[in-house]
């Protein structure tokens, strides 16, 4: 799934689309009414987390690319698009394999955009707010509360606990003050240099705990388990990353075999 900093480079690559009249529009998404969005110019494209906006002046679409939608800028691909605009001159702008909505034109009025970890208007005191008013939630659901931290998804998840040294069982209200401000800033940081690298094409060389088998740190094997409501896959150490509070004896399915939580691997 496209996470935040892929979705700021999607409308950094469809900058050039804004102020552009749609002349054409067609797709298989339903719900759609695709003539009425001929005729109509793009006041604006935004991003707000995962979803991707583009503004007309009576509605607005809300594209998702959910876990395997992609998109394409003056090229098609050999499938039918769930979107297709179209312009006067030839170029056009294609999704596929996401999820399209119409949604009201008033976008300010709809999106929280102090919530998006990549967005100049980020609070850090809000989503502090917001985590010490759920202490029982998991660390590793409460960095993927899009209400909570916009754009962060597992591959950010991840890596954040690991920068931080949290285990991804540890329940926000156990955590130390310090530490709990350093996950709220880490999760902004850590996306732009996901973006940084992203940009480069180097993002998985800087990856240190997403999909990896060893800790970098420990030289001991990762553990590897679907953990939280989201049930989401998390790689972690439980040498490094500290659990708060203190684990109990609760075995966590980690690659197919029952581990305790308390004893760590030998060295």
């Amino acid at each position: 799934m496209p996470e935040g900093p892929s979705i700021v480079i999607l409308r950094e690559q469809a900058a050039g689309f804004a102020g552009r009249t749609i002349t054409h529009a067609s797709g298989n998404s339903k719900g759609i009414d695709f003539d009425a969005l001929v005729g109509q110019p793009i006041v604006a494209l935004r991003s707000w987390g995962k979803h991707f906006l583009i503004q007309l002046p009576p509605l607005a679409l809300r594209i998702h690319l959910l876990m395997f939608g992609t998109y394409r800028i003056n090229e098609r691909k050999d499938a039918q698009p769930r979107l297709s605009l179209g312009f006067d001159d030839g170029e056009e702008f294609n999704f596929y394999t996401c999820s399209v909505k119409t949604i009201d034109a008033d976008l300010d009025a709809q999106y929280d955009w102090s919530a998006d970890v990549m967005n100049d208007q980020w609070n850090p005191a809000q989503a502090l707010k917001k985590l010490r008013a759920a202490p029982d939630m998991l660390v590793c659901d409460a960095l993927l509360d899009q209400e909570i931290f916009s754009g962060v998804g597992n591959i950010i998840k991840n890596e954040v606990l690991f920068r931080i040294r949290v285990h991804p069982l540890s329940r926000v209200g156990a955590l130390p003050a310090a530490k709990l401000r350093e996950l709220v800033a880490q999760a902004r940081a850590y996306s732009f240099d996901f973006l940084k690298w992203k940009r480069a094409l180097v993002l998985k060389q800087h990856w240190l705990a997403h999909t990896k088998r060893i800790c970098p740190r420990c030289d001991i094997p990762f553990h590897k388990a679907h953990l939280g409501k989201t049930n989401r896959r998390s790689f972690f150490c439980t040498r490094c990353q500290k659990q708060y509070p203190a684990a109990l004896l609760t075995p966590v399915r980690s690659d197919s075999r029952q581990r305790s939580q308390r004893t760590p691997p030998a060295s």
